[in-house]
């Protein structure tokens, strides 16, 4: 079996010019999957591609800093921030409040499921869950995250732990990309631990890009197939990426990936579709392949959860 890699693109649902490229990108064949934000302003026109191309794998883009949460406030009241009412802008403000105990696990658990079905309710098959920033590496968070995703009937997640041979091909990481890399490898362990103690789920080997964002051209992305290739095995992994349009919807959000998107966008465009092309050494698939619910689908026996259904 050739290794397997799943093209995901992040923020689906942030802005029309996101959701034009993820389609786009997906019809071109160098796309196979993207996070959904449950909130994000061009939702529901991200619905309506989703559900249009049915071959696309949907997964769950939960956001915990910087958006609107789908719960009301006083649900969720240790989530928000100084205004009561919207998340937590900074990423490091998060960090320092989970860290303190300040973020409620059963707060975290309510939102997870609020949006998870969310987008269940919007007629889609939810594949599979990632993050905002990566923040379900942190074991206070992965341990409510993961309990209700799969009590929502979605087991698949993201890995987001990048093999050191994909780092070293991204030569042009960004200092903050650093910085939130050393996080990402303090917690991974204790994640890691986790993730195999609940036996059910399923994820890849680790997820590839995250170095290079922000810095992801053709020439890094060819580098990172032949990875791939060379170092892959039967293994699966994540290519994650941000591709997109930088318009004037892009200018009202909150984002350092502007300009970068549409690097992402043509790099993917040049450098997916030549895998298909290739008889083998990758297989391209989504989070929806993987594991007995991926057997399900492919013999039309899996039952889509409708977002109706009771969480404990």
């Amino acid at each position: 079996m050739p290794a397997r890699l799943i093209v995901n693109a992040d923020d689906f649902g942030l802005t029309g010019g996101i959701n034009s490229a993820v389609e786009e990108l997906y019809r071109a064949g160098a796309l196979t999957s993207a996070t959904l934000m449950a909130t994000g302003p061009a939702f529901d026109d991200a619905v309506a591609i989703a559900l249009r191309n049915p071959g696309l794998g949907v997964g769950c883009h939960l956001v915990f800093v910087d958006g609107i949460p789908v719960s009301h406030p006083e649900a969720i009241p240790s989530l928000l921030g100084a205004d009561g009412k919207t998340f937590r802008v900074s990423n490091l403000d998060f960090i320092q409040s989970l860290l303190r105990g300040h973020i409620l696990p059963n707060e975290l658990a309510v939102e997870t499921q609020a949006q998870i079905q969310k987008l269940q309710r919007a007629g889609l098959d939810v594949t599979h869950i990632d993050s905002h920033k990566h923040l379900h590496v942190f074991p206070a968070v992965a341990g409510p995250v993961l309990y209700t995703a799969e009590r929502c009937g979605v087991r698949a997640f993201r890995y987001p732990n990048e093999p050191k041979w994909a780092r070293a091909l991204s030569t042009r990481t960004p200092w903050q990309r650093q910085l939130a890399q050393a996080a990402l490898d303090f917690f991974e362990p204790r994640f890691r631990r986790m993730v195999h103690l609940t036996g059910d789920e399923q994820t890849t080997s680790g997820t590839l890009g995250i170095a290079a964002t922000g810095t992801l051209d053709a020439a890094t992305l060819r580098l990172l197939v032949g990875g791939v290739r060379q170092y892959g095995g039967e293994r699966v992994y994540e290519l994650c990426c941000h591709p997109g349009y930088n318009d004037e919807d892009l200018d009202r959000q909150r984002t350092r990936l502007r300009a970068s998107r549409e690097v992402e966008l043509r790099a993917l465009v040049d450098v997916v579709p030549e895998i298909s092309r290739n008889e083998e050494g990758v297989e391209l698939i989504h989070y929806g392949n993987l594991g007995i619910p991926g057997l399900q689908r492919a013999s039309g026996q899996y039952i889509r959860p409708t977002g109706y259904e009771k969480v404990h």
